[in-house]
Protein backbone atom coordinates (compact mmCIF):
# COMPACT_ATOMS: atom_id res chain seq x y z
CA UNK A 1 0.00 0.00 0.00
CA UNK A 2 1.29 3.22 -1.18
CA UNK A 3 0.59 6.95 -0.19
CA UNK A 4 1.57 10.48 -1.33
CA UNK A 5 2.75 13.55 1.68
CA UNK A 6 1.80 16.72 0.37
CA UNK A 7 2.70 19.95 2.25
CA UNK A 8 0.58 23.59 1.12
CA UNK A 9 2.84 26.54 2.15
CA UNK A 10 -0.49 28.91 1.84
CA UNK A 11 -2.03 26.81 4.74
CA UNK A 12 -0.33 28.02 7.56
CA UNK A 13 -0.35 31.97 6.56
CA UNK A 14 -4.08 31.75 5.45
CA UNK A 15 -5.20 30.12 9.13
CA UNK A 16 -3.21 33.08 10.49
CA UNK A 17 -5.16 35.22 8.46
CA UNK A 18 -8.93 33.76 9.25
CA UNK A 19 -7.88 34.28 12.55
CA UNK A 20 -7.17 37.70 12.32
CA UNK A 21 -10.67 38.19 10.31
CA UNK A 22 -12.63 36.03 13.55
CA UNK A 23 -10.97 38.11 15.72
CA UNK A 24 -11.49 41.18 13.99
CA UNK A 25 -15.53 40.65 13.83
CA UNK A 26 -15.77 39.50 17.46
CA UNK A 27 -16.09 35.85 16.22
CA UNK A 28 -15.73 32.50 18.17
CA UNK A 29 -13.81 34.58 20.37
CA UNK A 30 -13.56 32.61 23.58
CA UNK A 31 -12.05 35.11 25.75
CA UNK A 32 -11.60 39.08 26.62
CA UNK A 33 -8.81 40.48 28.14
CA UNK A 34 -9.03 43.31 30.25
CA UNK A 35 -6.13 46.09 30.20
CA UNK A 36 -6.48 49.70 32.22
CA UNK A 37 -10.34 49.33 30.95
CA UNK A 38 -9.13 48.67 27.51
CA UNK A 39 -10.74 45.25 26.18
CA UNK A 40 -9.69 42.72 23.74
CA UNK A 41 -11.37 39.87 22.42
CA UNK A 42 -9.20 36.91 21.33
CA UNK A 43 -8.68 33.05 20.97
CA UNK A 44 -7.65 30.77 24.19
CA UNK A 45 -6.49 28.61 21.34
CA UNK A 46 -4.21 30.79 19.63
CA UNK A 47 -3.09 32.68 22.54
CA UNK A 48 -2.13 29.17 24.19
CA UNK A 49 0.05 28.44 21.42
CA UNK A 50 1.68 31.53 20.82
CA UNK A 51 2.35 32.04 25.20
CA UNK A 52 4.00 29.68 27.60
CA UNK A 53 2.04 31.77 30.01
CA UNK A 54 -1.35 31.62 28.05
CA UNK A 55 -1.00 28.00 28.06
CA UNK A 56 -0.26 27.45 31.40
CA UNK A 57 -2.90 29.80 32.18
CA UNK A 58 -5.63 28.18 30.24
CA UNK A 59 -4.99 24.41 31.94
CA UNK A 60 -8.42 22.46 32.29
CA UNK A 61 -7.48 22.51 35.99
CA UNK A 62 -7.24 26.60 36.47
CA UNK A 63 -10.00 28.88 36.68
CA UNK A 64 -8.68 30.95 34.07
CA UNK A 65 -9.27 28.07 31.83
CA UNK A 66 -13.31 28.90 32.06
CA UNK A 67 -13.10 32.14 32.61
CA UNK A 68 -14.19 34.39 29.90
CA UNK A 69 -12.78 37.56 30.80
CA UNK A 70 -9.25 37.96 32.27
CA UNK A 71 -7.95 41.36 33.74
CA UNK A 72 -4.27 42.08 33.00
CA UNK A 73 -2.51 44.11 35.73
CA UNK A 74 0.76 44.73 34.65
CA UNK A 75 1.19 45.73 30.73
CA UNK A 76 -0.01 48.99 29.33
CA UNK A 77 -2.95 48.44 26.87
CA UNK A 78 -0.37 49.34 24.14
CA UNK A 79 1.77 46.45 25.10
CA UNK A 80 -1.33 44.56 24.99
CA UNK A 81 -1.99 45.70 21.49
CA UNK A 82 1.04 45.37 19.92
CA UNK A 83 1.59 41.63 21.24
CA UNK A 84 -1.47 40.71 19.82
CA UNK A 85 -1.21 41.75 16.54
CA UNK A 86 1.97 39.96 16.38
CA UNK A 87 0.36 36.59 17.97
CA UNK A 88 -2.39 37.12 14.94
CA UNK A 89 -0.23 38.51 11.82
CA UNK A 90 3.69 37.58 12.73
CA UNK A 91 4.06 41.08 12.17
CA UNK A 92 5.54 43.42 14.78
CA UNK A 93 4.99 47.34 14.78
CA UNK A 94 7.61 48.73 16.67
CA UNK A 95 8.26 52.35 17.20
CA UNK A 96 10.97 54.14 20.05
CA UNK A 97 7.96 55.32 22.05
CA UNK A 98 6.09 52.04 22.06
CA UNK A 99 8.79 49.97 22.23
CA UNK A 100 8.93 49.29 26.37
CA UNK A 101 5.35 48.38 26.50
CA UNK A 102 6.10 46.00 23.96
CA UNK A 103 8.88 44.73 25.37
CA UNK A 104 7.03 44.89 29.19
CA UNK A 105 4.05 42.69 27.67
CA UNK A 106 6.30 40.66 25.44
CA UNK A 107 8.15 39.39 28.55
CA UNK A 108 5.57 39.16 30.72
CA UNK A 109 3.41 37.69 28.51
CA UNK A 110 6.04 34.68 27.36
CA UNK A 111 6.11 35.96 23.81
CA UNK A 112 9.87 34.72 23.41
CA UNK A 113 9.79 35.28 19.61
CA UNK A 114 9.06 38.90 19.82
CA UNK A 115 11.97 40.04 21.88
CA UNK A 116 14.89 38.95 19.04
CA UNK A 117 12.87 41.48 16.85
CA UNK A 118 12.59 44.00 19.37
CA UNK A 119 16.63 43.66 20.31
CA UNK A 120 16.78 44.09 16.54
CA UNK A 121 15.10 47.12 16.26
CA UNK A 122 17.15 48.70 18.86
CA UNK A 123 20.28 47.50 17.22
CA UNK A 124 19.26 48.92 13.98
CA UNK A 125 17.89 52.32 15.85
CA UNK A 126 20.40 53.80 17.80
CA UNK A 127 20.96 57.32 17.86
CA UNK A 128 22.62 59.87 19.88
CA UNK A 129 19.21 60.84 21.08
CA UNK A 130 18.02 57.30 22.05
CA UNK A 131 21.34 55.46 22.84
CA UNK A 132 21.24 55.65 26.64
CA UNK A 133 17.97 55.10 26.24
CA UNK A 134 18.40 51.77 24.10
CA UNK A 135 21.15 50.59 27.00
CA UNK A 136 18.89 50.73 29.53
CA UNK A 137 16.09 48.50 28.09
CA UNK A 138 18.23 46.18 26.47
CA UNK A 139 19.59 45.39 29.72
CA UNK A 140 16.60 45.29 31.90
CA UNK A 141 14.83 42.89 29.42
CA UNK A 142 18.35 40.86 28.86
CA UNK A 143 18.82 41.83 25.45
CA UNK A 144 22.28 40.91 25.10
CA UNK A 145 23.22 41.63 21.60
CA UNK A 146 21.43 44.59 21.37
CA UNK A 147 22.83 45.96 25.07
CA UNK A 148 26.46 45.22 23.70
CA UNK A 149 25.62 47.17 20.37
CA UNK A 150 24.27 50.17 22.27
CA UNK A 151 27.16 50.10 24.89
CA UNK A 152 29.84 50.34 21.61
CA UNK A 153 27.70 53.14 20.39
CA UNK A 154 27.97 54.98 23.45
CA UNK A 155 31.61 54.97 24.25
CA UNK A 156 32.15 55.64 20.24
CA UNK A 157 29.82 58.60 20.26
CA UNK A 158 30.49 59.74 23.90
CA UNK A 159 32.81 62.70 22.71
CA UNK A 160 29.50 63.85 20.57
CA UNK A 161 27.27 63.10 23.74
CA UNK A 162 29.63 64.73 26.08
CA UNK A 163 29.40 67.99 24.06
CA UNK A 164 26.00 69.08 25.32
CA UNK A 165 25.32 69.87 29.27
CA UNK A 166 25.39 66.07 31.10
CA UNK A 167 22.66 67.40 32.53
CA UNK A 168 20.40 67.96 29.78
CA UNK A 169 20.95 64.81 28.75
CA UNK A 170 20.02 61.19 28.75
CA UNK A 171 23.78 60.19 29.67
CA UNK A 172 22.51 61.05 33.65
CA UNK A 173 20.10 58.06 33.37
CA UNK A 174 22.57 55.79 32.26
CA UNK A 175 22.65 52.24 33.84
CA UNK A 176 25.10 50.90 36.38
CA UNK A 177 26.55 48.01 34.26
CA UNK A 178 26.51 50.27 30.93
CA UNK A 179 28.25 52.61 33.12
CA UNK A 180 30.97 50.79 34.29
CA UNK A 181 31.97 49.10 31.07
CA UNK A 182 32.66 52.41 29.73
CA UNK A 183 34.94 53.25 32.40
CA UNK A 184 36.55 50.05 32.27
CA UNK A 185 36.81 50.87 28.04
CA UNK A 186 40.27 51.14 26.67
CA UNK A 187 39.14 52.39 23.65
CA UNK A 188 37.24 55.92 24.28
CA UNK A 189 37.49 58.37 21.16
CA UNK A 190 38.64 61.65 21.76
CA UNK A 191 37.51 62.12 25.17
CA UNK A 192 39.68 63.78 26.96
CA UNK A 193 39.87 61.93 30.67
CA UNK A 194 39.19 65.28 32.62
CA UNK A 195 35.81 65.62 30.93
CA UNK A 196 35.24 61.32 31.81
CA UNK A 197 35.91 61.99 35.51
CA UNK A 198 33.75 65.48 35.34
CA UNK A 199 30.77 62.63 33.61
CA UNK A 200 31.30 60.12 36.49
CA UNK A 201 31.06 62.98 39.08
CA UNK A 202 27.90 63.90 37.64
CA UNK A 203 26.58 60.66 37.17
CA UNK A 204 27.57 59.66 40.82
CA UNK A 205 25.61 62.84 42.38
CA UNK A 206 22.96 62.24 40.32
CA UNK A 207 21.28 59.42 41.98
CA UNK A 208 22.96 59.07 45.96
CA UNK A 209 22.30 55.49 45.52
CA UNK A 210 24.99 55.33 43.29
CA UNK A 211 27.74 55.96 45.67
CA UNK A 212 27.87 52.25 46.44
CA UNK A 213 29.89 52.00 43.28
CA UNK A 214 31.83 54.94 43.50
CA UNK A 215 35.15 52.78 44.10
CA UNK A 216 34.82 50.70 41.21
CA UNK A 217 34.50 53.81 38.47
CA UNK A 218 37.42 55.73 40.07
CA UNK A 219 39.71 52.34 39.71
CA UNK A 220 39.31 52.89 36.58
CA UNK A 221 39.76 56.51 36.02
CA UNK A 222 43.12 57.41 34.82
CA UNK A 223 44.29 59.69 37.38
CA UNK A 224 47.61 60.49 35.62
CA UNK A 225 45.96 61.93 32.79
CA UNK A 226 44.98 64.50 35.13
CA UNK A 227 46.01 68.00 35.51
CA UNK A 228 47.68 68.70 39.18
CA UNK A 229 44.80 71.18 39.92
CA UNK A 230 41.71 68.33 38.81
CA UNK A 231 43.55 65.47 41.11
CA UNK A 232 43.73 68.24 44.32
CA UNK A 233 40.65 69.88 43.92
CA UNK A 234 39.00 65.83 43.48
CA UNK A 235 41.08 64.77 46.51
CA UNK A 236 39.24 67.84 48.59
CA UNK A 237 35.94 67.59 47.42
CA UNK A 238 33.23 66.09 49.96
CA UNK A 239 29.98 65.96 47.53
CA UNK A 240 31.21 62.12 46.51
CA UNK A 241 32.95 60.15 49.53
CA UNK A 242 36.32 58.31 47.82
CA UNK A 243 37.64 55.02 49.92
CA UNK A 244 40.86 55.09 51.29
CA UNK A 245 42.40 52.82 48.68
CA UNK A 246 41.00 55.63 45.42
CA UNK A 247 42.76 58.42 47.67
CA UNK A 248 46.17 56.57 47.73
CA UNK A 249 45.99 56.61 43.87
CA UNK A 250 45.22 60.13 43.56
CA UNK A 251 48.12 60.78 46.12
CA UNK A 252 50.11 58.57 43.69
CA UNK A 253 49.27 60.86 40.57
CA UNK A 254 49.98 64.02 42.51
CA UNK A 255 53.48 62.19 43.15
CA UNK A 256 53.32 61.47 39.48
CA UNK A 257 53.13 65.06 38.32
CA UNK A 258 55.55 66.76 41.21
CA UNK A 259 58.62 65.21 39.56
CA UNK A 260 58.21 65.17 35.43
CA UNK A 261 61.86 64.33 34.61
CA UNK A 262 60.83 61.20 36.31
CA UNK A 263 57.43 60.63 34.86
CA UNK A 264 58.73 58.00 31.82
CA UNK A 265 60.14 55.48 34.88
CA UNK A 266 56.55 55.81 36.69
CA UNK A 267 53.99 54.85 33.52
CA UNK A 268 51.31 52.48 34.66
CA UNK A 269 47.34 52.09 33.73
CA UNK A 270 46.89 54.93 35.14
CA UNK A 271 48.79 57.14 32.69
CA UNK A 272 48.43 55.46 30.08
CA UNK A 273 46.34 56.84 27.06
CA UNK A 274 43.11 55.66 26.40
CA UNK A 275 42.23 54.64 22.52
CA UNK A 276 46.40 55.39 21.87
CA UNK A 277 47.43 53.87 18.43
CA UNK A 278 51.16 53.76 17.52
CA UNK A 279 51.94 56.57 14.92
CA UNK A 280 55.11 57.45 13.25
CA UNK A 281 56.13 61.05 14.44
CA UNK A 282 58.21 63.07 12.12
CA UNK A 283 60.59 65.03 13.47
CA UNK A 284 63.13 68.11 12.70
CA UNK A 285 65.28 68.58 9.69
CA UNK A 286 64.00 70.27 5.98
CA UNK A 287 61.46 71.40 4.11
CA UNK A 288 62.25 72.78 0.61
CA UNK A 289 65.20 74.04 1.94
CA UNK A 290 63.81 75.69 5.56
CA UNK A 291 63.83 74.28 9.16
CA UNK A 292 60.68 71.83 9.76
CA UNK A 293 58.59 73.41 12.48
CA UNK A 294 55.31 71.18 12.73
CA UNK A 295 55.39 67.68 14.26
CA UNK A 296 53.41 65.44 12.00
CA UNK A 297 52.31 61.73 12.71
CA UNK A 298 51.62 59.40 10.31
CA UNK A 299 49.38 55.93 10.52
CA UNK A 300 51.47 53.25 8.23
CA UNK A 301 48.19 51.27 8.02
CA UNK A 302 45.70 53.97 6.87
CA UNK A 303 48.19 56.18 5.54
CA UNK A 304 46.69 59.10 7.66
CA UNK A 305 48.20 62.38 8.82
CA UNK A 306 47.84 64.26 11.78
CA UNK A 307 49.82 67.19 13.13
CA UNK A 308 51.05 66.17 16.69
CA UNK A 309 53.15 69.05 17.91
CA UNK A 310 55.33 72.13 17.33
CA UNK A 311 58.99 71.72 18.26
CA UNK A 312 60.40 74.03 20.57
CA UNK A 313 63.25 75.00 18.60
CA UNK A 314 63.76 74.47 14.71
CA UNK A 315 66.72 71.84 14.50
CA UNK A 316 68.69 69.44 12.39
CA UNK A 317 71.37 66.66 12.75
CA UNK A 318 69.93 65.83 15.65
CA UNK A 319 68.82 62.75 17.41
CA UNK A 320 65.81 61.49 18.84
CA UNK A 321 64.39 58.78 21.21
CA UNK A 322 61.10 57.54 22.85
CA UNK A 323 61.10 56.13 26.82
CA UNK A 324 57.78 55.38 28.46
CA UNK A 325 55.86 57.00 25.38
CA UNK A 326 57.68 60.29 26.03
CA UNK A 327 59.65 61.40 23.01
CA UNK A 328 63.26 63.31 23.82
CA UNK A 329 64.69 65.52 21.22
CA UNK A 330 68.67 66.05 22.00
CA UNK A 331 71.14 68.53 20.27
CA UNK A 332 71.85 69.05 16.92
CA UNK A 333 72.11 72.44 15.23
CA UNK A 334 69.44 75.43 15.65
CA UNK A 335 69.86 78.60 13.34
CA UNK A 336 72.01 81.11 14.67
CA UNK A 337 73.02 85.38 14.06
CA UNK A 338 73.87 85.39 10.49
CA UNK A 339 77.72 85.86 10.05
CA UNK A 340 78.34 89.60 9.28
CA UNK A 341 79.78 88.99 5.95
CA UNK A 342 77.24 87.04 4.48
CA UNK A 343 73.07 86.70 4.45
CA UNK A 344 73.44 83.22 4.71
CA UNK A 345 72.21 81.38 8.45
CA UNK A 346 74.23 80.63 10.99
CA UNK A 347 73.82 76.97 12.34
CA UNK A 348 75.35 76.16 15.84
CA UNK A 349 75.41 73.02 17.72
CA UNK A 350 73.31 72.81 20.94
CA UNK A 351 73.45 70.77 23.98
CA UNK A 352 69.51 71.38 24.97
CA UNK A 353 67.31 68.52 25.87
CA UNK A 354 63.92 68.53 24.98
CA UNK A 355 61.27 65.99 25.99
CA UNK A 356 57.14 65.86 24.73
CA UNK A 357 54.48 64.27 26.91
CA UNK A 358 51.80 63.35 24.40
CA UNK A 359 49.08 62.73 27.48
CA UNK A 360 48.88 66.70 27.66
CA UNK A 361 50.58 68.01 24.55
CA UNK A 362 52.98 69.40 26.39
CA UNK A 363 57.24 70.06 26.00
CA UNK A 364 59.50 70.88 28.74
CA UNK A 365 63.51 71.53 28.99
CA UNK A 366 65.36 68.28 30.76
CA UNK A 367 68.64 68.84 31.82
CA UNK A 368 71.18 69.91 28.91
CA UNK A 369 73.84 67.42 28.00
CA UNK A 370 77.67 68.06 29.14
CA UNK A 371 78.35 68.69 25.31
CA UNK A 372 77.08 70.28 22.22
CA UNK A 373 76.57 67.75 19.98
CA UNK A 374 74.87 67.72 16.62
CA UNK A 375 75.20 64.40 13.55
CA UNK A 376 76.13 62.30 16.75
CA UNK A 377 73.79 59.06 17.97
CA UNK A 378 72.29 57.88 20.68
CA UNK A 379 70.55 55.09 22.54
CA UNK A 380 68.87 54.08 25.17
CA UNK A 381 69.33 51.26 27.13
CA UNK A 382 67.89 50.13 30.62
CA UNK A 383 66.18 53.55 30.37
CA UNK A 384 69.35 55.51 30.19
CA UNK A 385 70.13 57.75 27.23
CA UNK A 386 73.62 57.45 25.53
CA UNK A 387 74.94 60.39 23.74
CA UNK A 388 77.88 59.78 21.78
CA UNK A 389 80.47 61.61 19.74
CA UNK A 390 79.65 64.31 16.90
CA UNK A 391 80.05 67.78 16.11
CA UNK A 392 80.73 70.47 18.16
CA UNK A 393 80.79 74.28 17.49
CA UNK A 394 84.08 75.27 14.93
CA UNK A 395 83.63 71.69 13.68
CA UNK A 396 85.22 70.37 16.53
CA UNK A 397 84.69 66.30 16.83
CA UNK A 398 84.27 64.11 20.22
CA UNK A 399 84.94 60.93 21.25
CA UNK A 400 83.04 61.55 24.64
CA UNK A 401 80.43 59.63 25.82
CA UNK A 402 77.63 60.76 28.23
CA UNK A 403 74.49 59.37 29.74
CA UNK A 404 71.26 60.65 31.06
CA UNK A 405 69.84 59.38 34.54
CA UNK A 406 66.02 59.92 33.98
CA UNK A 407 65.53 59.71 37.58
CA UNK A 408 67.92 62.29 38.76
CA UNK A 409 67.27 64.33 35.66
CA UNK A 410 71.36 63.98 34.71
CA UNK A 411 73.89 63.78 32.86
CA UNK A 412 77.15 61.91 33.42
CA UNK A 413 80.09 61.25 31.62
CA UNK A 414 80.98 57.49 30.57
CA UNK A 415 84.15 55.89 29.03
CA UNK A 416 85.14 57.73 25.83
CA UNK A 417 85.12 56.04 21.99
CA UNK A 418 88.12 54.99 21.10
CA UNK A 419 88.01 57.75 18.65
CA UNK A 420 86.85 61.23 17.95
CA UNK A 421 83.60 60.56 15.28
CA UNK A 422 81.03 62.30 13.78
CA UNK A 423 77.97 61.19 11.20
CA UNK A 424 77.98 57.26 12.53
CA UNK A 425 74.91 55.31 13.15
CA UNK A 426 74.12 53.44 16.20
CA UNK A 427 71.66 50.62 17.26
CA UNK A 428 71.07 48.38 20.32
CA UNK A 429 70.80 44.40 20.87
CA UNK A 430 70.63 42.66 24.00
CA UNK A 431 71.31 45.93 25.79
CA UNK A 432 75.13 46.46 23.56
CA UNK A 433 75.33 49.53 21.59
CA UNK A 434 77.26 49.51 18.10
CA UNK A 435 78.55 52.26 16.45
CA UNK A 436 79.32 52.12 12.79
CA UNK A 437 80.67 53.98 10.19
CA UNK A 438 81.15 57.67 10.22
CA UNK A 439 83.74 59.71 9.93
CA UNK A 440 86.96 59.58 12.19
CA UNK A 441 88.98 62.79 13.44
CA UNK A 442 91.61 63.95 10.72
CA UNK A 443 90.49 61.78 7.97
CA UNK A 444 88.39 62.91 5.03
CA UNK A 445 87.10 59.11 3.90
CA UNK A 446 84.13 57.92 5.88
CA UNK A 447 84.69 54.30 7.89
CA UNK A 448 84.19 50.88 8.00
CA UNK A 449 84.60 50.88 11.31
CA UNK A 450 82.37 48.84 14.02
CA UNK A 451 82.83 49.46 18.00
CA UNK A 452 80.65 47.61 20.77
CA UNK A 453 80.12 49.35 24.14
CA UNK A 454 78.76 47.16 27.23
CA UNK A 455 76.87 48.95 29.90
CA UNK A 456 77.79 46.24 32.34
CA UNK A 457 81.31 46.52 32.26
CA UNK A 458 81.86 50.27 30.48
CA UNK A 459 84.12 48.68 27.68
CA UNK A 460 84.38 49.55 24.10
CA UNK A 461 85.16 46.74 21.67
CA UNK A 462 86.35 46.70 17.77
CA UNK A 463 84.02 44.30 15.70
CA UNK A 464 84.01 43.25 12.36
CA UNK A 465 83.87 46.38 10.44
CA UNK A 466 81.11 46.36 7.53
CA UNK A 467 81.52 45.80 4.08
CA UNK A 468 80.60 49.27 2.70
CA UNK A 469 82.57 52.34 4.29
CA UNK A 470 79.49 54.47 5.35
CA UNK A 471 78.71 58.26 6.53
CA UNK A 472 75.15 60.06 7.53
CA UNK A 473 73.84 56.26 7.26
CA UNK A 474 71.26 54.53 9.56
CA UNK A 475 71.23 51.10 11.33
CA UNK A 476 67.65 49.01 13.06
CA UNK A 477 67.52 46.08 14.82
CA UNK A 478 65.24 43.38 14.12
CA UNK A 479 64.97 40.23 15.78
CA UNK A 480 68.69 39.02 16.02
CA UNK A 481 70.05 41.27 13.37
CA UNK A 482 71.34 44.52 12.99
CA UNK A 483 70.60 46.26 9.76
CA UNK A 484 73.00 49.14 7.99
CA UNK A 485 71.44 51.26 5.37
CA UNK A 486 72.61 53.71 2.67
CA UNK A 487 74.12 56.72 3.76
CA UNK A 488 75.54 59.74 2.23
CA UNK A 489 77.96 59.88 -0.85
CA UNK A 490 77.73 56.23 -1.44
CA UNK A 491 78.35 55.02 -5.13
CA UNK A 492 75.72 51.88 -4.49
CA UNK A 493 72.57 50.98 -2.68
CA UNK A 494 74.00 48.06 -0.80
CA UNK A 495 72.44 46.79 2.45
CA UNK A 496 73.69 44.84 5.04
CA UNK A 497 73.27 42.83 7.42
CA UNK A 498 74.92 42.19 11.27
CA UNK A 499 75.02 39.11 13.22
CA UNK A 500 76.32 40.28 16.88
CA UNK A 501 76.46 36.07 17.79
CA UNK A 502 79.18 35.25 14.70
CA UNK A 503 80.46 39.22 14.35
CA UNK A 504 80.00 38.32 10.89
CA UNK A 505 78.43 40.86 8.39
CA UNK A 506 76.23 40.04 4.76
CA UNK A 507 75.36 41.92 2.18
CA UNK A 508 71.37 41.71 1.19
CA UNK A 509 69.47 42.75 -1.60
CA UNK A 510 70.39 46.83 -2.73
CA UNK A 511 67.80 49.18 -2.28
CA UNK A 512 65.65 49.61 -5.55
CA UNK A 513 64.75 53.41 -3.88
CA UNK A 514 68.17 55.49 -3.58
CA UNK A 515 68.53 57.98 -0.94
CA UNK A 516 70.03 59.72 1.90
CA UNK A 517 69.30 61.89 4.71
CA UNK A 518 65.88 60.03 5.56
CA UNK A 519 64.14 58.99 8.71
CA UNK A 520 63.94 55.57 9.34
CA UNK A 521 61.81 53.42 11.75
CA UNK A 522 60.97 50.08 12.40
CA UNK A 523 57.06 49.09 12.65
CA UNK A 524 57.07 45.25 13.87
CA UNK A 525 59.18 43.15 11.26
CA UNK A 526 59.41 45.94 8.09
CA UNK A 527 62.02 48.74 8.12
CA UNK A 528 60.68 52.29 6.68
CA UNK A 529 62.52 55.04 5.37
CA UNK A 530 60.57 58.58 5.17
CA UNK A 531 61.59 61.25 2.34
CA UNK A 532 65.24 62.13 2.07
CA UNK A 533 67.50 63.31 -0.69
CA UNK A 534 68.81 61.06 -3.73
CA UNK A 535 71.37 62.12 -6.66
CA UNK A 536 69.83 63.16 -10.17
CA UNK A 537 72.20 64.56 -12.66
CA UNK A 538 74.61 65.37 -9.85
CA UNK A 539 71.69 67.11 -8.16
CA UNK A 540 70.50 66.21 -4.79
CA UNK A 541 66.97 66.31 -5.47
CA UNK A 542 64.35 65.84 -2.40
CA UNK A 543 62.07 62.42 -2.36
CA UNK A 544 58.90 62.44 -1.84
CA UNK A 545 58.24 58.81 -0.92
CA UNK A 546 57.96 56.22 1.79
CA UNK A 547 59.41 52.85 1.54
CA UNK A 548 59.51 49.97 3.18
CA UNK A 549 61.56 46.91 3.65
CA UNK A 550 60.32 43.41 4.21
CA UNK A 551 63.36 42.24 6.59
CA UNK A 552 61.49 38.65 6.46
CA UNK A 553 61.75 38.17 3.06
CA UNK A 554 64.41 40.70 1.98
CA UNK A 555 62.36 43.12 -0.17
CA UNK A 556 61.49 46.76 -1.01
CA UNK A 557 58.21 48.31 -1.59
CA UNK A 558 56.96 51.85 -2.22
CA UNK A 559 54.08 52.34 0.72
CA UNK A 560 53.28 56.19 -0.27
CA UNK A 561 53.81 59.26 -0.76
CA UNK A 562 54.75 62.31 1.47
CA UNK A 563 52.76 65.50 1.02
CA UNK A 564 55.88 67.45 0.48
CA UNK A 565 59.71 66.47 0.89
CA UNK A 566 61.43 65.80 4.11
CA UNK A 567 64.75 65.67 4.71
CA UNK A 568 67.41 65.17 7.58
CA UNK A 569 64.57 64.21 9.94
CA UNK A 570 64.35 61.37 12.72
CA UNK A 571 61.53 59.27 12.96
CA UNK A 572 59.89 57.68 15.84
CA UNK A 573 56.73 55.26 17.13
CA UNK A 574 54.85 57.20 19.44
CA UNK A 575 51.53 56.46 20.88
CA UNK A 576 48.73 58.82 20.40
CA UNK A 577 45.50 59.28 21.21
CA UNK A 578 42.74 58.95 18.93
CA UNK A 579 42.33 62.43 16.87
CA UNK A 580 40.84 63.66 13.73
CA UNK A 581 43.32 62.53 10.75
CA UNK A 582 44.70 64.74 8.20
CA UNK A 583 44.28 63.83 4.64
CA UNK A 584 47.02 64.79 1.93
CA UNK A 585 45.43 68.23 1.03
CA UNK A 586 44.85 68.93 4.86
CA UNK A 587 48.75 68.21 5.16
CA UNK A 588 49.86 70.45 2.96
CA UNK A 589 47.48 73.39 4.63
CA UNK A 590 49.45 72.01 8.05
CA UNK A 591 52.95 72.64 5.85
CA UNK A 592 55.79 72.57 8.68
CA UNK A 593 57.38 75.77 7.17
CA UNK A 594 56.63 78.48 9.30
Amino acid sequence: MSYFLAFCKSHRGLVFTQYQMLRAHGHLCDVSLVVDGHEFPAHKSLLACSSDYFRAMFKEYTRESKASVIHLKAISATGLQTILDFIYTSWLSLSMSTLEDTLEAASYLQVIDAMPLCSRFLINNCTLENCCFAANIALKYYLIDALEEAEKFIKNNLWELLKEDVEGTDLLELNVKTMINLIKSEDIPKVNEQYLLCFILKWLQYDRERLLHAKVLFENVRFGLLSLDTLRELYKQSEVPLTPSIKNLIIKAINYHSFPSKQPLLQDKYSTLRNQRGWIVLVGGTANGELVENVLGFDVYTHKWRMVTNLKVKVQHHCTCVIGNFLYVLGGEIPGSPKSDTSSTCFLATNMVYRFDPRFNQWIQVSPMLEKRAQFSCSVVDNHIFAIGGRGDEQTMHSSVEIYNISRDTWTRSKDMLCKIHGQASAVHNNIIYISGGKHDGQVNSSKDVYSFNKQNGQWNKQAPMTIARFGHQMATVKDGIFSFLGIYEPFSDIEIYDPMHNQWTRLRPMTFDRFCYGLVVVEQSVLLLGGKKWQDSQEVPTHNIVGYDTDNDCWEEICSLAFPFCDLKCEVLQLSNANELDDTEVKQCSPIK
